[in-house]
């Protein structure tokens, strides 16, 4: 091509000699012929320097040049014609003179012009250039500072110098069932559509979300389908977005662009660029929603992949969450960092390998970074690393430094308020399931916020890969509940909230956690028992626990105490009557049979208790006394044994609870009737009965309850029907009756409920007829009810603007797993 030709110096250098010879033999164009000859006689050596330099230009440049190229051409071929004619010929000799300055004034404007542009682009690219290889050698210099304390970890810090989860790769290692098949999966969300599309590669950090990635731009398929047009780039925490973004734009489309805080430009049709086909972006480590906005290219047959500990749903398309490591992999990873082989070696203590690999949670950044930990170390160290791993706590610096700070910058990355709610998860039992309840209502307490900021939080710490919100089908609806949603979380995110808990002196920590079930309260709480403990939040895991074995402490400024244990008979700590500002009571037992509860008398100090959660405990009955839980709010039971708690001699609760708003019982088997001194509390704006498989009957005095606003008869097979005083809850906006599957028709008289907003009935097959009086419900907007159903909503008259909802059917077998 032209460009060629202009590249080899041949062109401009013949073109400089026949300059010289025109300049002393024609007069007409001497003056013009030596102007050229200087301008050109300094371009050579810069010809000569592209010549060798075996840069290649882009597409947009090369243009350029190649129309300098034609100029030169036509000056080569004008010269040509200068030297042939005739000095006598006057009229000729004065068109080739115009020619000759008309040929001067278009190699002096590219020079002054697009060739200083050039230049700028030159020294634009070599900074830009230059500041991507110093941040690179930053990032290394640093992960090798992490190693200079001359403790012998300097070898560990260069072995990780590479990407932060560049965790796979020995040879050998049984690895390969998780990453094909994430590949397998990815490749499907990316392959064989022509339009532009945003795909996620999530997980938590160290789950090697960047080595999948990696594998999938080395993938010969992806490389074929994408014409070997794959660009990784690494965002980080604080990018340089501008230039990355002008990154980006030259590499997929071949444009430059110039000057800084400039718009990314988008795919529009009436602008030619210049493209080459399908292109693969895959942006690591993205940390912001702005950054990625801004990086992501909408252009037909661009596709980016981002991975990142985040979720982006607003950007991403489709969304791939990396699966952990099964166990043999797991075995064979943590095998080849601790042993430099895929097997436990027979000198090793097989049993204490698989306790510890366990306590890694199937994590590869876990298991590589705790395997070569323990290399070379004696059994005792090992067994020593168990317990710390199984406490929460750091086995070296190395693990520390490696792992636990690792995952740490995902949590300071936190704002301040969802930081400390994600802190307050290490309170629960590790394996277990979490009440989303639970932890909305010790938030509100302790955070001072609200439910649904706390709702809020949770889909921001799940979006964030740090706990796993298991969602009920109506997860998330208006008026939905949170006892049935449960959140988990990993060991080693379990780890961590230890890990930043226990920071500082005992008695000075924010939160007093046990992190895992002891027969008894840890020594070091009895050794610092002589000072206050200033901790907001205290969790205790035990297992039966009698009143010689509680300590005498004072816990002036605790406001939530967590009971976790697992026996028949539980004596309440007597320390609670040292908790004067306590305001939210966890007790959930573990234990397969429900537990009796001793030193009930302890409930009297709790004049400022505002949350009360019960589960799988023996509901004691209402004492013969003149008491109050004045500021009591709410109350959760949870597969309790309820009846003797409303068959005492003092079943007053109106009393008790003068401002009981909310009372949720589930699971509660023994349940046959609902008491009606239920309805004399009349502050109840909630009230739940769900799963209640043998209640049967709800007392007709329900309608006194008239500040109800949510009434809740969820999945009670044995309840026949509603008793007419349901239509006296003139305030209720949300009527759930779903899964009542002997429940056979609605009372006549609901029409009255004019503010009722929404009703649930799904699965309620006996309901084959609806009573005229929904008509008059002018507040009705949303009913869910199965297809059977829906054709009679659809009919009645005066409900055209009352949307009919048919559920998928869901059936979840999840609590059959529970413990």
């Amino acid at each position: 091509m032209a460009g060629t030709e202009f590249f080899s110096g041949e062109i401009a250098t013949e073109l400089v000699k026949q300059l010289i010879t025109i300049a002393k033999r024609c007069t007409f164009c001497k003056s013009s012929a030596e102007s050229l000859k200087g301008d050109i006689e300094e371009l050579i050596p810069i010809i000569e320097e592209i010549k060798y330099s075996g840069v290649e230009l882009p597409q947009f440049r090369q243009a350029q040049l190649d129309q300098f190229s034609q100029y030169l051409r036509q000056g080569l071929e004008l010269a040509a014609k200068v030297l042939a004619s005739s000095r006598w010929h006057v009229y000729k000799n004065l068109q080739f003179a115009r020619k000759m300055e008309k040929l001067e004034k278009n190699v002096s404007r590219f020079l002054n012009g697009p060739m200083q542009a050039h230049i700028l682009a030159d020294v634009h690219r070599t900074r830009i250039e230059s500041a991507e290889r110093f941040d690179r050698l930053e990032q290394r210099l640093e992960n090798l500072r992490l190693g200079t304390n001359g403790d012998g970890w300097l070898k560990e810090a260069v072995e990780w110098n590479g990407e932060e989860e560049e965790i796979y790769g020995f040879a050998g290692v049984n690895l390969g069932i998780g990453l094909v098949l994430g590949k397998k999966k990815v490749k499907e969300m990316i392959i064989g559509k022509d339009d532009w599309g945003v795909v996620g590669i999530g997980g938590i950090g160290g789950s090697g979300k960047t080595t999948l990635a990696r594998e999938l731009c080395r993938d010969e398929q992806v490389r074929s389908y994408f014409n070997n047009r794959v660009f990784f780039e690494t965002v980080s925490q604080s990018p340089n977005v501008e230039q990355l973004k002008l990154k980006l734009w030259k590499q997929v489309t071949g444009n430059q662009i110039f000057g800084s805080n400039v718009m990314m430009p988008q795919w529009q049709p009436q602008f030619n660029w210049r493209f080459s086909g399908r292109t693969l972006v895959v942006l690591d480590d993205v940390w912001s929603l702005s950054d990625l906005e801004q990086l992501v290219l909408k252009i037909p047959g661009c596709k980016t992949i981002v991975v990142s500990r985040f979720k982006f749903p607003t950007v991403i398309d489709s969304y791939y969450d990396v699966e952990l490591l099964r166990e043999d992999e797991a075995m064979s990873l943590f095998c080849y960092s601790a042993f430099r082989q895929k097997n436990v070696p027979y000198t090793a203590d097989k049993k204490l390998v698989e306790q510890i690999v366990k306590e890694c949670g199937q994590l590869p950044l876990a298991l590589k970074v705790i395997g070569a930990s323990l290399r070379d170390q004696p059994e005792m160290f090992w067994t020593s690393a168990k317990n710390r791993l199984s406490r929460g706590e750091s086995i070296s610096e190395s693990h520390e430094v490696n792992l636990l700070n690792r995952m740490a910058i995902t949590v300071e990355y936190l704002p301040d308020k969802v930081r400390e709610c994600f802190l307050d998860l290490g309170s629960f039992p590790e394996d277990k399931k979490i009440p989303l309840d639970v932890l909305i209502n010790m938030w509100v307490e302790i955070h001072d916020i609200d439910e649904e900021e706390a709702f809020a939080i949770v889909i921001e710490l799940s979006n964030k890969n740090l706990l796993t919100l298991v969602k009920d089908a109506r997860a998330g609806d208006l008026y939905s509940s949170y006892h049935e949603i449960s959140v988990t979380q990993h060991d080693v995110l379990r780890d961590l909230a230890f890990h930043f808990s226990n920071r500082g002196s005992l008695n000075s920590r924010r939160r007093l956690l046990m992190p895992r079930r002891e027969d008894r309260l840890p020594k070091e709480w009895e050794r610092n028992m002589d000072q206050p403990f200033d901790a907001l939040l205290v969790s205790v895991h035990t297992g039966e626990m009698k009143e010689s074995d509680w300590f005498n402490i004072d816990f002036p400024k605790a406001e939530v105490l967590i009971l976790n244990f697992s026996s028949n008979e539980y004596f309440l700590p007597p320390f609670i009557k040292r908790m004067p500002k306590l305001r939210a009571l966890i007790l959930v037992n573990y234990g397969t049979t429900n537990t009796v509860l001793n030193n009930l008398p302890v409930f009297f100090s709790m004049e400022n208790l505002r949350s009360l959660w019960l589960e799988k405990i023996v509901v004691p009955p209402l004492p013969n006394i003149k008491f109050q839980l004045p500021n009591l709010r709410k109350v959760s039971m949870i597969l309790c044994e309820v009846n003797d708690g409303f068959n005492g001699p003092a079943t007053e609760p109106a009393h008790m609870f003068p401002r009981l708003s909310e009372l949720t019982m589930d699971h509660c088997v023994d349940l046959t009737e609902l008491p009606s001194s239920i309805c004399r509390v009349l502050s109840l704006k909630s009230l739940s009965i769900t799963n209640c498989h043998g209640l049967q009957e709800l007392p007709a005095e329900l309608g006194m309850l008239n500040s109800l606003l949510v009434l809740r008869i969820y999945a009670c097979p044995a309840l026949k029907k509603l008793p007419a005083g349901v239509c006296l809850l003139e305030r209720l906006i949300y009527l759930d009756i779903s899964q009542c599957v002997n429940l056979r028709s609605l009372p006549e008289g609901i029409g009255r409920l004019t503010r009722l907003e929404k009703i649930d009935m799904r699965e309620c097959l006996q309901i084959r007829t609806l009573p005229k009086s929904l008509a008059s419900l002018q507040s009705l907007h949303h009913v869910i009810c199965d297809e059977e159903v829906a054709w009679l909503w659809k009919d009645m008259q005066d409900t055209a603007d009352v949307r009919v909802q048919v559920p998928k059917e869901c059936f979840n077998l999840d609590w059959l797993a529970d413990d």
